[in-house]
């Protein structure tokens, strides 16, 4: 089992930048491909970014690319989601997941998923 726990959501206004982290329990952290999606309200869930196990593999959702940069730190098992230049659009609620199989932009591939950290961004 992997547990992940997401941080650094919040209130934002048009503009501005978050970083958010997500923390996972795990002995294997950089073997799996790590991912963050989004739910906005009302909603279906979304691609926003992946990451390979050592980093050298990302993809971006076209909504996410040039204004979002994923990361991840091994020696913490941590992974990172930077966020800049926030628009009204990107409110939604935020997850993290792990892959221990692939590398995708598909939700039904992921084994695993945090609870969620909430971003909204002020029109």
């Amino acid at each position: 089992q992997v547990q992940l726990v997401e941080s650094g959501g919040g209130l934002v206004q048009t503009g501005g930048s978050l970083r958010l982290s997500c923390a996972a329990s795990t002995r294997t952290f950089s073997t799996i491909a790590m991912g963050w999606f989004r739910q906005p309200p009302g909603k279906e869930r979304e691609f926003v970014s992946v990451i390979s196990g050592n980093g050298g593999t990302t993809f971006y959702s076209d909504s996410g690319k040039d204004r979002f940069t994923i990361s991840r730190d091994n020696a913490k098992n941590t992974v990172y989601l930077q966020m800049n230049r926030l628009k009204p659009e990107d409110t939604a609620v935020y997850y993290c997941a792990a892959s221990e199989r692939v590398l995708s932009r598909n939700a039904r591939v992921y084994d695993y998923w945090g609870q969620g950290t909430q971003v909204t961004v002020s029109s």
